[in-house]
């Protein structure tokens, strides 16, 4: 199958073996402190038969954490750990960014420190969403999730810092660029929404102030780093964290593209939860989205080989991200060109554990 899926693309700093992307994938698998581990280089190392891997979410501070086990990226032992995944990672000739990540609300006292409450745009829950965290009882478990703080000006200013020197830590350890996590019912997202976003000072309100907090921090990481080195992720219509339907969700992610576009950042990456049994986005939206930013578009949620060529041909897409279909199948872009059967994913090994539903999944022996 020789399709446009599994051809090169270049494009600014892009330079990639294939046009399909490993999505960001939560694994829980960090060790103590928060610090990748050799058996994590292993597991990227595998599937670096991508064209470019974006890392699961890490966080950009210990206030920044939603789930046990994440690795973060904001002390020195974090940062030498994520080397070796980026050393193994490029031996593979494969390009890998890191999601730099801040989850807001969705978090729980647990997990924060000194038992604070977590941090969100306003003072409300995200409803019946839960996290990965300690218990009553200290067990890890999924559990509700604590009532937030609403930022103020200064946690505001810190969070962006936060942003930059991971962006930085990341560029130490050897990642090709960043994404910025702006999706998924997290902290930027949190601030995107009309219905969430209650705030009445310069971050809340109009569409132009509840963008404000995501286009201020791509400015700052883009300085640090290069805007060609800045990717960001986006879920329009996104339902993931008892999101709320939003009824300026079209006006805000198209000014958002339309700002972005300006920027010249390194690519969007648009995900769709369709796949997750939630409202998918509407095909007229991302086309919006995609007349409004002329930089390169990972689209993301569900794919297959057919509907990934058909994204690549129409031109709503330049790359596809593949997501559980990656973990299960290190050798997906083989195993889609020549049709051989795909190993199923173990949901039971998804969070936490050890090599078990992580680095034992068998390449294709026909």
């Amino acid at each position: 199958m020789s399709l446009q899926l599994f051809l090169p693309y270049e494009e600014r700093t892009l330079s990639l073996k294939n046009r399909m992307v490993m999505a960001p994938m939560t694994r829980c698998r960090a060790a103590e402190g928060d610090i990748p581990t050799p058996l994590m280089a292993e597991y990227y190392a595998q599937r670096a038969t991508a064209g470019l891997i974006i890392t699961e979410g890490i966080p950009v501070s210990n206030k920044a954490r939603g789930y046990l086990w994440t690795p973060g990226i904001y002390t020195r032992e974090q940062t030498d750990g994520w080397k070796q995944v980026t050393a193994a990672v490029h031996e593979k000739s494969c390009q890998i960014y890191a999601q730099i990540w801040h989850t807001g609300r969705v978090s729980h006292t647990s997990l924060q420190p000194n038992n604070e409450q977590p941090e969100g745009a306003t003072d409300e829950a995200p409803g019946d969403a839960v996290c990965f965290a300690y218990d009553e009882d200290g067990n890890p478990a999924n559990v509700p999730i604590s009532t937030p703080v609403p930022l103020e000006a200064k946690g505001i200013e810190r969070i962006r810092n936060e942003f930059v020197q991971a962006a930085l830590n990341a560029r130490e350890a050897g990642m090709d660029g960043v994404e910025i996590h702006g999706a998924n019912g997290y902290l930027f997202d949190q601030f995107l929404n009309s219905v969430v976003n209650t705030r009445d000072d310069k971050y809340g309100g109009s569409v132009e102030n509840r963008c404000r907090l995501l286009l201020e921090t791509v400015d700052a990481v883009s300085e640090a780093i290069g805007a060609e080195r800045t990717g960001v992720r986006i879920s329009p219509n996104g339902k993931f964290n008892s999101m709320p339907e939003d009824p300026l969700m079209e006006e805000t992610f198209i000014h958002l593209a339309n700002e972005l576009e300006k920027r010249n950042i390194a690519f969007l990456h648009i995900n769709d939860q369709g796949s997750f049994g939630m409202p998918p986005i509407p095909v007229e939206l991302i086309q919006k989205i995609r007349a409004a930013f002329s930089g390169p578009v990972i689209l993301c949620g569900g794919y297959d080989a057919q509907r990934a060529q058909d994204a690549l041909a129409s031109g709503l897409a330049d790359l596809v991200a593949f997501g559980t279909s990656y973990l299960a199948n290190p050798d997906l872009p083989a195993r889609l060109q020549n049709g051989w059967p795909l190993n199923q994913p173990d949901m039971d090994t998804f969070y936490g554990g050890g090599a078990e539903g992580y680095t034992d999944y068998p390449v294709y022996e026909g």
